[in-house]
């Protein structure tokens, strides 16, 4: 996207990399550019208004929960994909880390499972018959 008007910082680059600066993860001198190119372009002032209002309504709604950190590494690796052109897996990415969830919760009982005495394995077995 361009405005048509030129800017030191192109208007793709910036929302390319709008959420980090909302999320204030980028450098402190590449976030005054941003500031920069906001004040002078009102196309990507909207978007960053409509983007802040998002995240805004998430937090709201689901800011209570915390975000596992290897969830958020897959999130951003599938933008890298994106940004990059490269293909993206089908599978979304909350399904995948649901997915993998679980099989550590498998994981996790059967460890449990071992460490129990063997009547405890006997008695879950014959309850998992019936």
């Amino acid at each position: 996207m361009s405005c048509g008007e030129p800017h030191e910082k192109d208007c793709s680059e910036v929302l390319d990399h709008l959420y980090e600066y909302l999320d204030r993860e980028m450098p402190a001198g590449e976030c005054a550019e941003f500031q920069v190119h906001l004040d002078e372009c009102s196309p990507c002032l909207e978007k960053y208004g409509l983007e802040q209002a998002v995240k805004k309504l998430v937090k709201r709604c689901c800011g209570h929960d915390d975000v596992p950190t290897d969830l958020r590494s897959k999130v951003m690796g599938r933008i890298e994909l994106i940004r990059a052109g490269e293909a993206v897996p089908e599978v979304s990415v909350l399904d995948q880390a649901r997915h993998e969830q679980a099989q550590r919760e498998r994981a996790a009982d059967a460890q449990g499972a071992a460490g129990a005495p063997p009547q405890a394995d006997a008695a879950d077995s014959a309850a998992r018959a019936e």
